[in-house]
């Protein structure tokens, strides 16, 4: 759900709609697989947006994966919902003209190249993440034309690290007793995410960073609503009573880690 919170964002900032743009995949394991399922999701057009894996980019054409669609059910079936203009080929023919790239490949530099950037669409977004070195160097995907740029890292403007959604969603979901966590809780937790940034948004600021600890109760509390909202939350409460209790918890428990730490326990 960062990334969905980080493209809400990216797309703000170049004023394009989700369900307008074109996206390429960079990487086609569990992290894209799941990314692509909430960007879908929340409003991105399949027929538009490009997988790819280390054989080439998903479609119809692919014979392999058709052979085996039992074994890799969720790569059979993006084969059939994305690459509408059914390329054929690999990243750079993914990368053609599209507003935005989401790579969770191998770690680079290399893996996307400089004039693959230069072939996407004006303000192009680059979201290249693998760590512990992203496919494509941050100043590289700049030079090459791109808008904005984010990756896994943390000494790098814009980091897309899980651990901004992962806490706000657990406690949401923990502090309401929820059945399941849901596409829409996640979506909820995105929001809350991309939003809370507010005025501080620019190119080099798209989310708020580890320090800003008070978003994981905003993500928790809109959870917990949209749980509830969903019939799945075993208990009853308002926003303020799920964003005060969060908060609290989380609050305590890092002045009880930064006692010890004062103390040198840890």
């Amino acid at each position: 759900n960062v990334t969905l919170a980080v493209l809400i964002n990216a797309l703000k900032l170049v004023n394009k709609r989700i369900d307008e743009v074109s996206i390429a995949f960079v990487g086609t394991g569990a992290s894209n697989v799941a990314c692509s399922r909430l960007i879908f999701g929340r409003g991105a057009d399949p027929t538009k947006c490009f997988m790819v894996d280390s054989k080439g980019i998903l479609g119809p054409h692919r014979q392999d994966l058709e052979r085996r669609r039992h074994e890799y059910v969720d790569k059979w079936r993006l084969c059939q919902i994305t690459n509408g203009e059914l390329r054929q080929g690999g990243i750079p023919e993914a990368m053609e003209g599209v507003d935005v790239v989401i790579a969770l490949s191998k770690p680079g530099p290399g893996v996307i190249k400089l004039e693959w950037v230069e072939r996407m669409n004006s303000d192009a977004i680059v979201f290249a993440c693998a760590n512990p070195v992203p496919e494509i160097w941050p100043w590289e995907a700049l030079e090459a034309g791109a808008r904005i740029v984010a990756t896994g890292r943390s000494d790098f403007p814009n980091q897309v690290n899980n651990s901004l959604g992962f806490p706000g969603i657990f406690r949401g979901a923990l502090d309401v007793r929820a059945k399941t966590i849901t596409d829409e809780m996640c979506f909820a937790a995105a929001e809350a995410l991309a939003g809370y940034i507010g005025d501080a948004l620019d190119d080099e600021h798209l989310l708020p960073s580890m320090e800003d600890w008070q978003v994981f109760a905003r993500e928790a509390a809109a959870v917990g609503m949209k749980a509830q909202e969903q019939g799945v939350a075993r208990l009853t409460k308002s926003y303020d009573e799920l964003y005060q209790h969060a908060l609290a918890i989380i609050g305590r428990s890092r002045n009880l880690t930064r006692m010890m730490m004062d103390e040198g326990f840890i």
